[in-house]
């Protein structure tokens, strides 16, 4: 009996023990730091109780049942789990550990694991946006992720920036898919700082998108609240001030003016300068155009927190900036609001919105192009001076060897006025139910609408005969309505069998419409010929038809989607997903509007088979590979059906009447196109995690590209006004390449730590198809009057070029007459004559010896990147490089008295002076025409960014409310390595077809910026 009663008494004590609850709180900290941090997860295991730390790093968690397990988290640490015995309060010590393998990875309706990740997904997190300070998400992107490349349209304030993953594999839109919080959005309008990470999708991983994942997917996930999290204050702010880079090497006046009297000589003509003494170095137009110190800012905002079951962040931003060229009338300015808050309504049903209010206002010069700013002051002679003796702007003769385009680039920007304001609201809102234990319904709606006013206004002005002279002044203005949605609705089932057998499967729908009209009017004799009064309501003239030139548009386009997936894995370490979408697409006709869209991943972590063993070298290896099929619908809308779009004239009983006709011919077998992604790869890390090595090896195939003006006969009526070839599938490009990636990371004390980042890219380009009347595409203009200078065609990159092969220059006459005659280019050869190759070698020089000059397409691509701490300071330091790409020089003026660049002093004078640059004469000759000549190695190393902060030590900071305090100086563009003369060998059109031809790009500024964080 007693043995017994003193059972009950220890059985009803274990009870109380295990039964017993306790409030559990505690105190998280950074390792290396010791500071605390704030917003780390902390839950009970298997269960959604938890709360989050404050900002001083405490929580509390309340009813916590002894001998529980407690999970803390937090993105870029190690995971800790720590079993509750009693109620004293925890200190919990986090070790960083940056890409993680427990990394949450946004892969498109849904996250994964990084580990279990299968398909080719790079990341790039807020700290390296934070690192860089850029005006525009894009150049992020820029060598620190592998397969990526981004050129720039211009370096003015607000221009394009333009990505291209994996290559171009199209001669339509390359640009990849941007989601934004789950809604299609544009990365333009994004302030960088409110971005948490950017995950690009670059194989078949992006399938899941169908239709619009071809060109590979961006992700963007922004910034959020933490729940139960004390309200944080975070102000950053940077001012600083830009230049240009470089200054081409031209000729000053004295060179001008003894190069310009040796090519009159040579021509048989009287000297323009008989007397060069005094002229000195005369005007530098580049130097006058090319402004210094130029202003540039930035400041934002953000306020978070929550409480236990709300999180909230809320951010605002002003960004503005000023052109080197034309500060005052080429400048950017972006505005942001910013909001976000999601919660939970019950213990089942959970929201989530994020709303973005963006206005732009962007005045720009004309800085591109034949007769651009910058192709102006390129081409004037330093012999001109800005300003005559009245005080008036120089005019710049119209004859014959300066041509009628030539004009003073500083009276240019002082008769340029337009404006451009953009208003946009975006956002979205969705729901997440769970329906049952394992079983989550979400329902998102995403939404984009924009207000865009633009006006532009031609000043009546004089520039002496020129073809930009205005007659009569003129004003336009347009406003367009831009408006999507969409609508998603998915269902996520997770759950794990035998535990072993862990699966996830989603499935829904997703419908997107887009819609919009446009509306465009033109007015003239503006009054008092003044910006002041530029608008259409003022204007008093019409066109020459005696109306008001307006005119319009509107829109409506439509997609229905249906998407599964089903990711699978053994024991965590056989990986397999699949994914099959189904699109419908308004821009085809009925008979091909729907396609289906299939691809498969799977990965295999070799690190976790029992034969790999505790190896001392490779702590993780996963093997993984990919293939799908992706689609791009990316054309003009409604090229399936005719429109009355085109103008044509009638006779009506012996009246000529103006009336519509037919306009792009329609083709009702459109197809969508279709890219076919194939990937393998494979991921390890060496010496415990301090080494991480990615590789893939990539084949992307591209079928049926949708080309656009396919040549018909005249009889169709296509050359009328409005008219229009058809759109056909009649393409297709390939793309094969190798990337590898590899990071390190080391903490040699607590005091300093390394991490570095290389990785390189290589790509080969070819098409595979051309399927139209003659075999190829051509665009790209070169110089006035001759023929376009790029190409697609099979076989080839897309976007060579393709011209005349050059053999050296002819050094006396034996050399010209031994040679093929050169005459059909449209005049015989001398000696001292650029030398062409005869091609197909029929003994005569002719339009069909031309041939592959180079593309525009890089050979290789590599980023370099490192960050330093010691103690409280931090340095850091980005590159990029370009190999193999060319470009073609442009931005030089074919008439006999422009300027010139001072290759020109290496111009061949005699037999045996140069081999290289031919001679100078005012005489007719073919050195102009297009040849390897123009055509560079465009190949260049930038260093993009090098920054050094200091944090200020926490126990100073805090006794004025400050958590955090950095002072930071950076500069970004600071240097670019290489042999091109143009201003910028990174910079493009865009254009797949005609990309690579300088005209003479806005440089993009080398920036100083001084800068400040902190936070409350």
């Amino acid at each position: 009996m007693k043995i017994n009663f003193l059972t009950l008494i220890s059985f009803l004590f274990t009870m109380a023990v295990f039964g017993q609850n306790v409030d559990v709180t505690g105190t998280v900290t950074e390792a290396s730091s010791g500071q605390p941090l704030p917003g780390v997860n902390v839950v009970l295991k298997n269960t959604s109780k938890g709360a989050s730390t404050n900002f001083d790093g405490e929580f509390t968690l309340l009813d916590v049942p002894l001998n529980s397990v407690v999970v803390i988290s937090y993105l870029g640490f190690l995971t800790q789990e720590i079993t509750i015995v009693n109620s004293e309060p925890l200190n919990v010590v986090l070790v960083e550990d940056t890409e993680s393998l427990d990394e949450v990875v946004v892969i498109g309706y849904g996250t994964q694991k990084k580990r279990d990740v299968t398909g080719a997904v790079s990341i790039v997190d807020s700290k390296t946006l934070d690192e860089l300070k850029p005006v525009k998400v894009e150049q992020a992107l820029q060598g620190t992720v592998s397969g990526v490349n981004v050129t720039s349209q211009s370096g003015a304030p607000g221009a394009g920036l333009d990505i291209r993953i994996r290559g171009i594999s199209t001669n339509g839109t390359n640009g990849p898919l941007v989601i934004i919080d789950g809604y299609q959005g544009d990365l333009g309008i994004v302030n960088p700082n409110d971005i948490e990470s950017i995950t690009v999708l670059k194989d078949a991983q992006a399938a899941i998108y169908g239709t619009i994942g071809a060109n590979g997917v961006v992700l963007i996930t922004t910034k959020s609240g933490k729940k139960g999290g004390k309200t944080q204050v975070s102000i950053n702010s940077y001012t600083g001030f830009q230049e240009a880079t470089r200054h081409l090497s031209l000729l000053n006046a004295t060179e001008y003016a003894l190069i310009l009297n040796e090519s009159y000589a040579n021509g048989g003509q009287a000297l323009p300068f008989p007397n060069v003494s005094g002229l000195g170095q005369g005007t530098d137009w580049q130097e006058e155009v090319l402004n210094k110190s130029v202003p540039l800012m930035n400041h934002d905002f953000s306020i978070s927190g929550g409480s236990e079951k709300i999180a909230y962040s809320i951010s605002g931003s002003h960004l503005y900036q000023q052109g080197i060229v034309g500060p005052k009338k080429s400048d950017f300015r972006r505005n942001t609001a910013r909001a976000s808050i999601s919660g939970d309504i019950s213990d089942k049903l959970k929201f989530n919105t994020n709303i973005t209010y963006t206005y732009l206002d962007r005045d720009s010069v004309n800085d591109f192009g034949l007769g651009s700013v910058l192709f102006n002051a390129l081409n004037i002679p330093a012999t001109y001076s800005t300003h005559d003796t009245n005080g008036d702007f120089t005019l710049i003769p119209s004859s014959p060897g300066l041509g009628i385009e030539i004009i003073n680039p500083l009276a240019q920007i002082e008769n340029t006025y337009n404006d451009y304001d953009l208003k946009k609201l975006n956002g979205t809102a969705s729901l997440e139910y769970q329906m049952l234990n394992n079983l989550n319904v979400t329902g998102r709606i995403g939404f984009n609408t924009a207000n865009s006013e633009s006006k532009s206004f031609a000043k009546m002005v004089d520039y002496g005969g020129k073809v930009f002279d205005v007659g009569r002044s003129r004003v336009d203005q347009n406003a367009i309505n831009d408006n999507d949605y969409s609508l998603d609705i998915f269902a996520t089932y997770q759950n794990t069998f035998s535990d072993k057998h862990n699966v996830t499967f989603t499935g829904g729908t997703t419908i997107f419409k887009t819609f919009g009209n446009g509306l465009f009017a033109t007015g003239y004799d503006v009054p008092n010929n003044s910006w002041s009064f530029a608008d259409i309501a003022l204007a008093q003239g019409t066109g020459g038809d005696g109306v008001r030139d307006v005119g319009s548009y509107a829109y409506d386009e439509r997609r229905l989607s249906f998407f599964t997936r089903l990711q699978y894995d053994f024991k965590g370490k056989y990986l397999f997903s699949a994914m099959l979408r189904r699109d419908s697409s308004t821009k085809f006709g009925p008979d091909n509007r729907v396609a289906y869209f299939p691809s498969a991943t799977a990965g295999w972590v070799i690190s976790d088979e029992d034969f790999f063993g505790d190896s001392s070298i490779f702590s993780f290896m996963k093997l993984r590979a990919s293939y799908g099929i992706l689609g791009n619908d990316q054309i003009p809308n409604n090229g399936y059906v005719g429109q009355l779009s085109g103008e044509a004239t009638y006779l009506f009983d012996d009246v000529l009447t103006n009336g519509r006709a037919i306009g792009q011919l329609p083709n009702s077998e459109l197809q969508w196109e279709e890219a076919k992604k194939f990937d393998v790869g494979l991921d390890f890390r060496l010496l415990n995690n301090k080494i991480d090595i990615t590789t893939d090896y990539f084949i992307n195939k591209r079928d049926n590209l949708l080309i656009t003006n396919i040549p018909v006969s005249g009889i169709t009526g296509v050359f009328g006004p409005g008219g229009g070839s058809p759109t056909v599938n009649a393409g297709g490009v390939e793309n094969r390449g190798f990337e590898f990636a590899i990071n390190y990371r080391e903490n040699f004390s607590d005091d300093f730590r390394v991490s570095a980042s290389y990785n390189v890219t290589t790509l080969q380009n070819e098409v595979t198809e051309v399927n139209n009347s003659t075999g190829f595409l051509e665009a790209g203009n070169f110089s006035v009057g001759q023929p376009v200078i790029s190409r697609m065609e099979v076989g080839q990159p897309i976007g060579y070029f393709y011209g005349y092969k050059t053999d050296g220059i002819f050094q006396n006459q034996d050399e010209v007459n031994a040679h093929p005659s050169q005459l059909d280019l449209g005049a015989e050869a001398s000696p001292g004559d650029i030398r062409y190759v005869d091609i197909n070698n029929d003994g005569e020089i002719t339009i069909d010896d031309r041939t592959n000059l180079g593309d525009p397409i890089p050979d290789v691509t590599m980023g370099l990147n490192l960050t330093l701490n010691y103690k409280d300071f931090d340095f850091t330091a980005y590159a990029f490089a370009s190999i193999g790409n060319d470009m073609v020089r442009n931005y030089e003026r074919t008439v006999t008295d422009v300027n010139r660049l001072n290759y020109v002093l290496d111009r061949w004078t005699g037999e045996g002076t140069s081999n290289t640059v031919p001679r100078v004469t005012t005489a007719a000759t073919t050195n102009r025409l297009f040849s390897d000549f123009f055509v560079e190695d465009a190949s260049y190393l930038r260093i993009q960014n090098v920054q050094i902060g200091y944090s200020i030590p926490l126990n100073t900071i805090e006794k004025i409310g400050l958590s955090k305090m950095r002072i930071y100086f950076g500069v970004n563009n600071l240097y670019t390595f290489t042999k091109y003369k143009g201003f910028d060998p990174g910079a493009s059109s865009g254009a797949p077809i005609g990309g690579g031809i300088d005209y003479g790009f806005y440089p993009i500024p080398r920036t100083y910026l001084c800068g400040v964080n902190l936070n409350f």
